[in-house]
């Protein structure tokens, strides 16, 4: 039976099917495509032999250097390297971080053996500075080896792939923090009520991100990791994105009715993934994972790299202590007439992760610079991204993420014409927080009645829709950073000197109009049918806030 062929390494009595030998006996496709439905569908979930023999396949249709260690070498080398003491005897290298061998129904010869093999791993590839998933990985795959020389060779494999646009496993600090941070970004704007939960509960957001993969590799029950597995040999990165964005959707679905202490929200969710099997099944798991719709990994890529690009610019390449990598909004030195630290430290868990290493940096303040639209163009100019923030002098507090230098507005003279990205957003924090998603201008009926004393109305850019081919870039990147065309940016914001627009869709739009220069009324409308204020309304204090060494730095 499949037990004896590849279970030797198995506690078979801790395994939740006893039943390892039913469904299919063999898969006889080769197209891609077809494996993909195969997999998503666990077609060989409920065959160990047949899971066995398919990840065999699959991984060795992985391109590898051309010099790949093998079975052959770990005979060689396991026994210098383990010792006589064993590995039992010995820590885990040092890119485990600490992380231990989970269980997975393994027996304790099973557990010995991701030793050894993660010991020969540390040797033959010096390279690897930071991989805390592999010790779950090299588990889950013996389950379906024969021996420890086969196992050591598909994990192999799988680290050695060598094409570019294939990713399967982060292995420096580097990739994996960066991967943390796009997946904080993807939360942002696709699980926005449990980013809002997580924020009400922890002061550090990414540091509850940071552990989005051993969510998955590590807390996950076996026969969930198993499935996801299944999936990542076939489409990639991608479905690990989808599978941690679900479990977050679950935890907010389950936990949102119950009082959770403030500060415990990482171990509340690390709980949680653990009795996953007691929420829903794995079926049920990748089918809500596989609803989301994401962006395209052409787009989830060039994220990352920003992501990786604003590490690297702040000297972050190898594991630091979290307070420097995740600078906070510090109370002693935070100084604004509108918002508080705390206030302001929530501001920042909605921007783009890459952005929100940096310290915040008042740079403009009707307080002190007057209410002169043209000191606050020229006091903005040079920044991006910034922050503009309003309070009324009813006391309402509303403001917008703007992810493009107001000096952009000079390539069309003194029109008024449209730009921004997709990343930019409006919100409100007086009287009720809220953030309110970027809508893409669609109609001319955006100009309001009130701004018909504008020298000229600006033109109306088609839709670009978020569901676009794979080979069009969403308006969620920024164009600048990644030289993609004009056409792909989203209009959001518009400026000339007599008026300010930013927001847009379906009428919707904030509107600071000339009387600023005298301090007097300006207008807003409703996004997404809720107010961002009163529809009219006076302003007390307005303040632009930049980041300190940003990406234009």
């Amino acid at each position: 039976m499949a037990k004896d062929e590849y279970g030797q390494f198995v506690d078979w009595d801790k395994m939740v099917s006893k039943n390892q030998d039913s469904g299919p006996k063999e898969v006889s496709c080769t197209d891609m495509k077809e494996l993909k439905q195969f997999a998503r569908q666990g077609y060989w979930a409920k065959n160990h032999s047949l899971r066995a023999k398919v990840y065999h396949k699959l991984i060795k249709r992985i391109p590898c250097r051309t010099v790949t260690p093998d079975a052959a070498v770990y005979w060689d080398i396991v026994g210098p390297i383990v010792g006589v003491k064993g590995s039992r005897l010995q820590p885990l290298p040092e890119f485990a971080d600490g992380n231990q061998v989970p269980n997975y129904c393994l027996n304790s010869v099973g557990i010995t053996a991701v030793r050894n093999i993660l010991m020969c791993i540390a040797n033959q590839f010096p390279d690897i500075s930071f991989c805390p998933v592999l010790p779950a990985v090299v588990a889950l795959l013996l389950h379906y080896s024969k021996d420890e020389g086969q196992c050591f060779e598909l994990v192999c494999r799988i680290l050695a792939c060598n094409d570019p646009g294939r990713r399967l496993i982060d292995q420096t600090f580097l990739a994996y923090e960066s991967s943390c941070m796009t997946f904080g970004d993807l939360v942002n704007k696709y699980c926005p009520k449990a980013h809002k939960l997580i924020v009400s509960l922890s002061e550090d957001v990414l540091e509850v991100y940071s552990h989005w993969l051993q969510w998955i590799f590590g807390a996950l029950p076996f026969e969930y990791v198993a499935r996801v597995f299944d999936v990542l040999l076939v489409e990639g990165y991608k479905v690990l994105y989808r599978v941690a964005l679900a479990l977050l959707k679950f935890f907010h679905k389950v936990k949102i009715g119950e009082s959770l202490e403030p500060g415990n929200v990482k171990a509340e969710i690390q709980d949680f993934v653990q009795g996953m099997n007691k929420v829903v099944s794995s079926e049920k798991l990748l089918e809500k994972a596989f609803s989301i719709r994401l962006f395209s990994r052409k787009e989830i890529r060039l994220l990352q790299m920003a992501n990786e690009k604003a590490l690297q610019q702040k000297g972050i390449t190898v594991k630091q202590t979290r307070h420097n990598v995740q600078l906070a909004v510090h109370a002693e030195n935070f100084q604004s007439g509108i918002v508080t630290a705390k206030e302001m430290r929530e501001i920042w868990s909605w921007i783009p992760e890459r952005f929100a290493l940096s310290q915040p940096m008042q740079i403009f303040t009707t307080a002190e610079h007057g209410c002169s639209l043209t000191r606050f163009y020229t006091l903005c100019e040079g920044h991006e991204p910034t922050i503009l923030l309003i309070k009324t002098i009813t006391g309402e507090i509303c403001g917008a993420y703007l992810s493009t230098d107001w000096s952009e507005r000079k390539r069309y003279g003194n029109k008024l014409r449209f730009f921004g990205t997709g990343e930019c957003f409006v919100f409100r924090l007086k009287p009720e927080v809220d953030r309110y998603e970027w809508v893409v201008i669609r109609h001319p009926e955006l100009v309001s009645p009130n701004m018909e004393n504008m020298s000229e109305s600006p033109p109306v850019p088609s839709a670009i829709s978020q569901e676009a081919s794979l080979d069009r870039l969403s308006p969620f990147l920024a164009a600048r950073h990644f030289s993609l065309p004009t056409k792909t940016a989203s209009m959001f914001m518009a400026g000339n000197n007599e008026s300010i627009i930013i927001g847009g869709g379906d009428g919707n739009a904030l509107y600071i109009d000339a009387d600023l220069n005298h301090g007097r009324t300006s207008h807003c409308n409703t996004f997404n049918n809720q107010p961002l204020c009163s529809e009219t309304f006076q302003i007390s204090i307005l303040e632009v806030w930049g980041f300190k060494e940003s990406l234009n730095s």
